[in-house]
């Protein structure tokens, strides 16, 4: 008998493997020739298109909108309101598949600003907005709770995703008391919110019980999913077409009530509807990053090692559901064996509720943690990179497992070495550049979970020797679709030209979610898994078959590789995979995989990616203006599918941390909980003038037991370094040190 061959990602790819070289976006041609389809491009007969009326108070309820006004104007068809909205599953109820309470037009009550009040649809835009316009809807208004350092806290039920409200090892307090040196500060993250190029949209269109959504989508199963328990309609009834994604940080996840209002509308007349929500709109029903005051109190003992930790955070929340930025679970990972405590308070607001953005908790958390480490290091007299190391964690201080892999201690050599660390002053305002301006070097740690989700896939090898890979993946501007089909090219044997990629599509196997830095891991994972079993059932119908060179080979190794199996002993016993096919009389050979994350190995291991950020400021000593005149980022993450692609998101959260640390800031009108900056304009971001300088280290690892690739996440781990830099950069430049973000002008003139 004829055993199964042994294939293995270890197995040698003959000429044309593709996985770790920098393969150019396969999308990228389409993006830039306008030839991409994206939500908002699709236009059905007959289509209709739908605007939200939005409140303008954030707490009370509407007593009169004007309907019959805009009923009259010319083009509008219909006015949605919670009168006359068809009826769903109660999406806050209880059981209903993950995500947080969605406004659809429930009642007449407003819990904050922006909050969805009306849908008005009609046969052009201009005439649904100009027939929101007319609604003119009158409040019964309350004040509301909209001063964060005023309001009142309360313990949460629950903390953000994938943490805890409180966890402790050792006994805080007894090692403070003991400590040689204690800090206890203070520090202020602002709101921000989601600015994706692309806004949230969708087309929908009922034929029966039976729907068609286009709809921009980090998550196309959960999406069928919730569709489906809000509908009362099967799975296999829904279609959800999500091909690109003008980008999404989190908030494109899960299903949203924007998307839900569209698809009610749809059904409400009866014809297809297209919702496509403005700008200033994307400030309320979306989630965002929630304001948060962190407190640290560190103890050192006599050798400046860490004995005590305990990280307090008191986050925003809404008054209506929850969602607590989880920003003290940084404190878990990072440095030495002390002991710790990490506890979150809320503050219910008359806000949207707060979710996932870009590193959520990480990216907060780390702005604290990584200038009160800071803090300590200069009160003793320390070099912060010098004292990081000092305080180098082996094991993962909360649970104390051994780390997966980590490559920490290299990437702050290789950064320090690149950036020309070495000589840098301990004392702030020692350095000058030719012009007198202040210069500052600080530095951060980055660190973020390597998470695994549950995910399928279907790989097809065809009779010509091409194949196809179906997965209901997302690609949001990251290149997803790029290194996944690099993945499904070397699983399969073959140039990445000869593999079609299918994805985008709800009708293909569920890809879970693009999200928390696992979608290469996940898809790709289940993408390996299935083109692996592919090339295995070939290899037996090879093996088995006299004709075959192959025949016999028994526990001989077969390899895939250029579209051939070979004996990797004997490179002359070997077939096309095309002549094994032509000759067994197959069109195609499939394989469907499912993949998970192993619990097992999670209980042994604690994986994370690794990095440090190092950055230079300029600082006007007249002015108080910072340039960030240079960042340099060296990180570890396991093996790389990509090198091009994971440099752009290095850089891609290199900016994003320099934007938390200068930037963005949500500014909330106390006296009428609105949001005073909801445009591009003055919601600020950074601009190419802002970003003088950026390079990025890959720094290699090997990683045996995160995913059977050895890939870790790196969309969400270059924020948590270099928010902390910049800031520790300013002080060193000014001697001025700012424990809020984000940094102004302000802050540092006297």
């Amino acid at each position: 008998m004829v055993e199964k061959p042994r294939l293995t990602e270890a197995s040698p790819r003959r000429h044309g493997s593709s996985a770790g070289q920098p393969v150019r976006r396969l999308d990228g041609v389409l993006k830039v020739t306008g030839a991409a389809v994206y939500a908002a491009d699709n236009n059905p007969p007959g289509l209709l298109h739908a605007v939200m009326a939005t409140s303008s108070i954030a707490n009370g309820r509407v007593i009169a909108l004007d309907v019959a006004a805009a009923k009259r104007h010319p083009g509008v068809v219909e006015v949605m309101t919670p009168e006359n909205r068809p009826p769903i599953v109660d999406p806050a109820r209880p059981g209903v598949s993950f995500g947080w309470r969605m406004d659809v037009l429930q009642s007449d009550i407003v819990h904050y600003a922006k909050q969805p009040i009306a849908v008005v649809i009609a046969t052009t835009l201009e005439a649904a907005t100009e027939g929101a316009a007319l609604l003119a809807p009158r409040y019964a208004e309350e004040p509301p709770i909209a001063d964060f350092d005023a309001a009142e806290t309360y313990t949460p039920t629950a903390t953000g995703v994938f943490s805890t409200r409180r966890e402790a090892v050792g006994d805080v307090e007894t090692a403070l008391e003991g400590a040689t040196f204690r800090l206890d500060q203070t520090y202020d993250t602002p709101a921000q919110f989601h600015n994706p190029l692309e806004p949230h949209a969708i087309v929908a269109a009922w034929d029966g019980d039976k729907l068609t959504v286009d709809t921009p989508s980090q998550g196309l199963g959960p999406a069928l999913s919730r569709i489906s328990e809000l509908f009362c309609i099967p799975p296999e009834n829904i279609h959800i077409r999500s091909p690109f994604l003008g980008g999404g940080f989190g908030n494109k996840g899960f299903l949203a009530g924007p998307q839900v209002l569209g698809i009610l509308a749809a059904r409400l007349v009866g014809k297809p509807v297209k919702l496509v929500m403005r700008r200033d709109q994307m400030f309320g029903p979306l989630g965002h990053r929630g304001r948060t005051s962190q407190r640290l109190r560190l103890g050192l003992d006599s050798d400046n090692r860490l004995v005590a930790l305990h990280h307090s955070v008191k986050a925003a929340t809404s008054v209506f559901d929850e969602f607590v930025e989880p920003s003290a679970k940084i404190s878990h990972a990072l440095y030495g064996k002390p002991a710790i405590l990490t506890d979150h308070e809320a503050v219910a607001m008359h806000i949207g509720t707060p979710g996932f953005m870009r590193a959520p908790g990480e990216a907060s958390g780390s702005a604290a943690l990584e200038v009160a480490i800071d803090e300590a290091a200069f009160a003793q007299g320390l070099d912060p990179l010098a004292f990081r190391l000092h305080n180098y964690a082996e094991v993962e201080p909360i649970s104390g497992k051994p780390f997966s892999s980590k490559e920490l201690r290299a990437c702050y050599a290789q950064g320090a070495a690149r950036f020309g660390w070495a000589g840098r002053p301990i004392m702030p305002g020692q350095m000058r550049d030719a012009s007198g301006f202040r210069l500052g070097w600080g530095v951060g740690t980055a660190t973020f979970p390597t998470l695994m989700f549950g995910a399928e896939a279907k790989a097809i090898l065809l009779a010509d020797g091409t194949a196809k890979v179906e997965i209901a993946a997302a690609d949001m501007g990251q290149g997803a679709w790029t290194a996944l089909a690099q993945i499904g090219a070397d699983s399969l044997g073959l140039a990445i030209d000869q593999v079609e990629l299918r994805a985008g599509d709800s009708s293909f196997p569920n890809a879970g979610v693009a999200g928390g830095s696992a979608h290469t891991a996940t898809a790709g994972s289940a993408i390996h898994v299935a083109g692996t079993d592919v090339i295995v059932k070939l290899a037996q119908i090879a093996t088995c078959d006299r004709q075959s060179p192959l025949y016999g080979a028994g526990n001989a190794e077969i390899v895939a590789g250029d579209g051939t199996l070979f004996v990797r002993d004997d490179d002359s016993r070997r077939e096309t995979f095309s002549a094994i096919l032509g000759r067994a009389g197959l069109a195609e050979i499939r394989s469907s995989s499912q993949v998970g994350p192993d619990s097992s190995t999670q209980s042994k291991y604690a994986m994370h990616a690794h990095g440090a950020v190092f950055a230079e400021v300029r600082v006007d000593p007249d002015l108080g203006q910072v340039r960030v005149t240079r960042l340099v980022g060296a990180f570890a993450a396991g093996s790389i599918i990509n090198p091009h692609l994971v440099r752009s998101q290095y850089l891609g959260g290199m900016i994003w941390g320099l934007a938390f640390a200068l930037h963005e800031e949500a500014l909330l009108d106390h006296r009428s909980g609105r949001i005073l900056n909801t445009d591009l304009a003055s919601y600020h971001v950074p601009v190419n003038a802002d970003v003088m300088s950026l390079e990025t280290l890959i720094v290699e690892e090997t990683d045996p037991h995160v995913n059977p690739l050895g890939v870790k996440g790196v969309g969400e781990l270059s924020i948590t370094g270099t928010v902390g830099a910049i800031a520790n950069a300013i002080w060193h430049a000014t001697g001025i040190r700012v424990r809020r973000y984000p940094i102004r002008i302000s802050d540092l003139i006297s």
